[in-house]
């Protein structure tokens, strides 16, 4: 039998802190503890991601400063701190090593392709340093489930039931950080860096969202008293049917395992559909690993990198800034562009409508979404596009194409969430609010909103939409 070599102590190391903003249940930092007499945390602001972002008031720099914030409070009530750094990780956290004269970094995997450069650079530069990476943002990573051929998933509904099967306590199970305390390294407490020297302006988050860990659990919290709902209110955004936990999920302020064990255990439909919902996460990761070109643009499915998109700005534009003449389209616009948060329920509706009403580029709205969404997430936010776009694994079929009126009708259907958003359309009544460029004109003085002037025309017809794209998908496909 093989002999498994066991984790040497020792004296000094790092934990290195990412995308895992949390002191609890937290598998790096747990063996770092466990298997040292001083743990160093350490976060770099990576100007490596940051020298990229074109808005300098940016929701996510802002919802990480805020977390730090508080991991750094705790830190200093259990006699560690937290050493917040600004610049590159790859040259900073081995320079901070030998620093240091530590024997080892710890951190959690990240399966992006960039993140996964990164980590084999420092690997590199640590040298006789050891680096140990471990699984904490998923229950299975990279290939832990594969096809029974040893291939990876391309269907998310055998995967999902894969996931299931393999599923037990052991992946749930916690790890207890809170044991081993007592060696996190004594240090004076550190100053974070304010967000004007990081180069960046505060104010775009909402200062009433939730953040760092307390945050996330008491969300959790509020969530937990109405899972057993999810499944009927999670399509209708002017309802809190959602968990609103996704920004904690892609920043670590919260445990994958502690949400997906509590929902793995809990009776009913509303919380196995949410842990679906978990799984559709891991299923976009697991893709993304397996096929890094696709952080490159390219389709998974190889014949829809032929369609010729329109380039139209003016379009694009419209969507952008909400002026699509379609109500439904246009709240989900506004609600992205006001607080870095869209109902998943819309993303699919919107992110369909820029592809198969308007026929720009996926890419376009990909973007677009990457570049204001709190929650951003690479390996989702693609898998999110290339589903609506017909040209991802899984996706839905390419001939299927959301009607806005209808799905406006359906999933709104007293127009409280457009009224919410849009509130040049707040008298237009319950019969109009969907489409109201069919008002008559004396209806539309009688509510105050003529439209072309107080709410724009639609930017396109969707029947004949319709017709162009199933005509552009039908000539790649053939």
């Amino acid at each position: 039998m093989k002999q498994i070599n066991p984790m040497p102590h020792y004296s000094r190391t790092i934990c290195w802190f990412r995308r895992d903003l949390r002191l609890h249940d937290h598998a790096a930092l747990y063996h770092a503890l466990k298997n040292s007499e001083a743990v160093h945390c350490v976060f770099v602001f990576d100007t490596d991601i940051l020298d990229a972002l074109p808005d300098k008031q940016d929701r996510r720099v802002e919802f990480i400063w805020h977390s730090l914030n508080e991991l750094q409070a705790r830190l200093q009530q259990l006699g560690g701190t937290l050493r917040v750094l600004h610049g590159k990780a790859q040259v900073l956290i081995p320079q901070l090593a030998r620093e240091l004269d530590v024997q080892a970094v710890f951190c959690n995997r990240d399966y992006e392709p960039e993140a996964r450069l990164r980590d084999r650079t420092v690997k590199q530069a640590l040298g006789d340093i050891a680096f140990h990476p471990y699984k904490d943002q998923v229950i299975f990573e990279e290939s832990e489930i594969l096809t029974g051929a040893g291939k990876p998933y391309s269907v998310f509904t055998p995967y999902k039931n894969a996931w299931l099967k393999k599923l037990d306590s052991f992946y749930l199970r916690a790890y207890p950080t809170e044991r081993y305390f007592s060696s996190f390294a004594r240090g004076a407490a550190t100053v974070l860096p304010t967000l004007a020297s990081l180069g960046f302006i505060p104010g775009k988050l909402d200062s009433a969202y939730p953040v760092g860990e307390s945050g996330a659990e008491k969300l959790f919290d509020d969530f937990i008293g109405r899972i057993s709902q999810y499944h009927e209110t999670r399509n209708f955004p002017s309802v809190q049917g959602v968990s609103c936990l996704s920004a904690h999920l892609r920043f670590g302020t919260i445990s994958i395992r502690s949400v997906a064990s509590d929902a793995h255990h809990t009776e009913g439909t509303g919380a196995q559909t949410w842990l679906a919902e978990l799984i559709w996460r891991e299923f976009y990761q697991m893709l993304l690993f397996h096929h890094p070109h696709l952080a490159q643009g390219l389709t998974f499915k190889p014949q829809f990198n032929l369609i010729e998109f329109s380039d139209d700005q003016e379009k694009f534009a419209a969507w952008c800034e909400a002026r699509t003449g379609y109500p439904l389209i246009d709240a989900a616009m506004r609600q992205l562009n006001q607080t870095g948060y869209m109902h998943n329920r819309l993303r699919m509706v919107a992110a369909s409508f820029l592809v198969k009403d308007l026929h720009i580029d996926w890419r376009w709205g990909e973007r677009y979404f990457a570049g204001h969404l709190l929650d951003f997430d690479l390996a989702a936010n693609n898998g999110g596009w290339q589903w609506a776009a017909s040209t991802g694994c899984d996706a839905q079929p390419w001939f299927r194409i959301f009607n806005p009126v209808t799905q406006s009708e359906k999933f709104d259907a007293d127009g409280k969430f457009i009224r919410r958003y849009l509130p040049e359309l707040a008298l237009c009544p319950d019969k109009w609010i969907h489409a109201p460029w069919l008002m008559p004109a004396a209806e539309q003085k009688r509510c105050g909103v003529m439209i072309g002037r107080d709410y724009p025309s639609p930017v396109v017809d969707h029947a004949t939409a319709r017709i162009r794209t199933l005509a552009m998908y039908q000539a790649a496909s053939s």
